[in-house]
């Protein structure tokens, strides 16, 4: 019997590739990679991914990770050459980016990469990522429908507002600042019905901003276009780059794709800013809890800076932080008004006390006492309601109608005054 030649499995198709100058420069991005593709990606230098998208082996891939950092930037024509070839072989690109700058990512994402995400690579984003990339809906598919067919706001701006700007930080992760925004435009948008303010909602946390997910609305590639070119922004674009609400908050919502936090500038800020208070009467904007160079910008030109804590040790650090470095750059502290989401209820004694304390401790004035919605509060943010909409008895909710009337009271006082 003749011997036979025992049977080799064949090696799984490569499904993905790292592209990069020096991928061991990336280490965190290889110990990933191995982690969501385990022997199915393999590693491309700049010189060879051009020569490889067009051998057989380029036709299971389902998407390339380029990666670059600050040395690269004087490649960045064939950098960009190769996120092009990418994209019109039907390839998706992930584009790793280690202190570029805004400029440099700004053209590799306009050149057709898909997403971005920051090195070094925070825990989960290249899975993220590349999640997003297999859930993404084909070109004209339904993802493509659904943000034609959303709706935009209805009314031809005129330039003839003055809006109060109201920006609300959280100052730590889940104090609940998307919630009150969201809920703070609903009750403003609504509280009258004979004449309603006009209301905005700017999402500047360009990241992981979720207005969109707690209003169930698109986010617009326009947001994008916006963003990268400020200089050649005017109400007519600005607005038609929003989604409307019920046609009755208007909401910028942050870009479909992760961006740099100073991807804008102070001066783009400013433009955003002005052309938002001509044409609405409130301009809320969901700031991100990292301050960047054109947080100076928001801080300047809010009436109100809402910030909202809880009552732990984290929170009271971040605000002893802030306050400190605002009065150390002779910036306008005074214009924070201190917000406790989740505060004591009214018989709580003990935790009623310790907010006294708290405050006492950080030379600060709590003004605003939010109440644990409870539940409701999740339930009416994953269906993309507000609280008016989906538990009006609430007492987050009574709070927060409670704190939007006297607003409009004192912005009508203040109107009459004027006149």
């Amino acid at each position: 019997m003749a011997n036979v030649a025992p049977l080799q499995p064949e090696p799984a198709p490569i499904v993905a590739c790292t592209i990069s100058r020096d991928v061991q420069n990336f280490d965190i991005l290889i110990e990933d990679m191995e982690t969501e593709l385990g022997e199915t990606w393999g590693d491309l230098s700049f010189d060879d991914a051009l020569r490889f998208f067009g051998q057989p082996d380029a036709a299971t891939l389902e998407f390339v990770a380029v990666a670059v950092d600050a040395a690269d930037e004087a490649d960045l024509e064939q950098i960009g050459a190769i996120v092009a070839a990418a994209r019109d072989k039907g390839i998706k690109v992930i584009l790793v980016a280690g202190q570029i700058s805004p400029g440099a990512l700004h053209r590799l994402l306009r050149m057709g990469a898909e997403d971005f995400v920051p090195y070094p690579l925070p825990d989960g984003a290249l899975h993220d990522a590349i999640d997003r990339l297999r859930r993404a809906a084909p070109p004209g598919g339904p993802m493509a429908a659904t943000e034609q067919e959303a709706a935009s706001p209805t009314f031809k701006p005129k330039g003839d507002r003055d809006g109060v700007v109201l920006p609300v930080h959280g100052l730590a992760g889940g104090t609940g600042a998307t919630t009150f925004v969201t809920n703070l435009a609903w009750e403003l948008a609504t509280i009258s019905k004979t004449e309603p303010p006009r209301v905005c909602v700017l999402d500047f946390d360009f990241q992981f901003g979720s207005v969109s997910t707690y209003l169930d609305l698109p986010r617009r590639e326009a947001i994008f276009e916006v963003l990268s070119d400020t200089a050649a922004l005017d109400s007519e674009s600005f607005v038609q780059a929003m989604v409307s609400f019920n046609d009755k908050v208007h909401v910028f919502t942050a870009p479909p794709d992760m961006l740099p936090l100073d991807f804008v500038g102070p001066d783009d800020m400013n433009r955003i800013l002005s052309i938002a208070q001509a044409n609405f009467d409130y301009v809320i904007i969901d700031m991100p809890k990292t301050i960047v160079a054109w947080t100076e910008t928001v801080l300047a030109q809010a009436h109100v800076y809402f910030a909202l804590i809880e009552l732990d040790m984290r929170s009271a650090q971040n605000t002893l932080r802030l306050v400190r470095a605002l009065k150390a750059e002779d910036l306008p502290h005074e214009k924070l008004r201190f917000a406790l989401n989740r505060a004591p209820r009214f018989t709580d004694l003990s935790g009623k006390g310790r907010a006294k304390r708290l405050a006492e401790s950080l030379s600060i004035d709590i003004e605003l006492m939010l109440p644990d919605g409870g539940r409701q509060v999740t339930q009416a943010n994953d269906h993309g309601l507000p609280l008016a909409e989906s538990a009006a008895k609430n007492p987050l909710r009574r709070e927060i109608q409670k704190l939007a009337k006297s607003l409009h009271d004192l912005n009508r006082a203040v109107e009459a005054g004027r006149k």
